[in-house]
């Protein structure tokens, strides 16, 4: 069996902490470059999407079952507009707490005031997506990737984009929600951030008979690939009992990615260890004990994407010594 990990911001993340179970698979294994990309990026490639943008509203409506149909469809996911001294800066949702019932209010609100020129549909407390009326180029990255920076720079060109923007934080910014977040000290959903515009892909193709994520967009792809998808498990052991004797499966290991972007040392740290301690060890374990025939880490981003493939017999290899993943940067 060949198991494959994908695990975005790892060796940004490399300073934390020491990981022996991982410095050991990485320094055993062979290494080849591979370009740098985001995650998106990368699950756009690796499922073989054509060669439109990543429609990662529509993928994410496919995760969650439903049908996106001829529509094009775009992620519209709450964010908090923080005015800081001279700009605006972007604070993505994963920096905060969100109810379902919050979420499915203010989704509501928005679909009245917008009246079919944009309906929304609140797949996730934190994951929205947008049915656009017309198609138009939302050229803006995740929210996850523009945390911190000014709203202004980030937007994308078009005056259809900013106006819809413009009208969704006017009807979010008076909202029963918002003003009983505030009441206690909760930041607000007083805007939407669009990003991922498309229609759903015609195909798409996969050389994993499973990938198990918590991101839609990769279980998407995955449902459009004709791949098993499920939930991202606790831990390699969960993972590895629900699996085949055979075949190749993905895991999507994503948990660096908000603390990092929010710049949380203690999440970070928390996160590597918890990696580790879940994935790399009971990993090795496995490759070690002959129960999976090769391991396989791709790091898409950083300076340069690089991917790792571990087999049983690389083990032996004592006289490449483990370092800190943090020379991996």
């Amino acid at each position: 069996m060949h198991c494959e990990l994908v695990v975005p911001g790892l060796f940004a993340a490399g300073a934390a902490t020491r990981c022996a179970a991982l410095e050991l698979l990485l320094a055993r294994g062979r290494s080849r470059s591979a370009p740098s990309r985001r995650l998106e990026g990368w699950l756009h490639d690796a499922f073989e999407l054509g060669e439109q943008p990543l429609a990662a509203g529509a993928l994410t409506l496919l995760a969650h079952g439903d049908d996106p149909g001829e529509a094009c469809w775009a992620r519209a996911d709450p964010v908090h507009l923080r005015l800081m001294r001279d700009r605006l800066i972007v604070v993505p949702s994963e920096a905060f707490a969100v109810a379902r019932e919050e979420a499915e209010a203010l989704c509501e609100a928005l679909n009245r005031h917008f009246a079919g020129a944009l309906g929304l549909n609140a797949c996730e407390p934190q994951r929205w997506c947008a049915r656009l009326s017309e198609t138009f180029a939302i050229d803006a990255d995740s929210p996850l990737e523009v945390a911190g920076s000014d709203v202004d720079l980030s937007l994308p060109a078009g005056t259809r984009w900013h106006a819809l923007l413009n009208e969704a934080q006017m009807v979010l910014h008076a909202h029963p929600v918002n003003e009983a977040r505030e009441a206690r000290g909760e930041p607000a959903l007083n805007s939407v951030w669009l990003w991922g515009a498309g229609r759903v892909p015609r195909g798409a193709k996969c050389p994993w008979q499973s990938v198990a994520a918590d991101d839609p967009v990769a279980l998407g792809a995955a449902r459009l690939a004709g791949a098993r998808q499920r939930a991202l498990p606790r831990s390699a052991q969960d993972w590895l009992e629900r699996l085949p004797e055979d075949g190749r499966h993905l895991a999507v290991l994503d948990a660096l990615r908000a603390p990092l972007a929010l710049s949380h040392e203690a999440e970070v740290r928390a996160a590597v260890e918890a990696l580790e301690r879940r994935w790399f060890e009971p990993l090795l374990g496995a490759l070690r004990a002959g129960r999976i025939g090769m391991l396989t880490l791709q790091v898409p981003d950083g300076a340069g994407g690089i991917a790792f493939e571990t087999v049983r017999a690389d083990l032996r290899r004592f006289w490449r010594r483990p370092k800190s993943i943090g020379g991996y940067a």
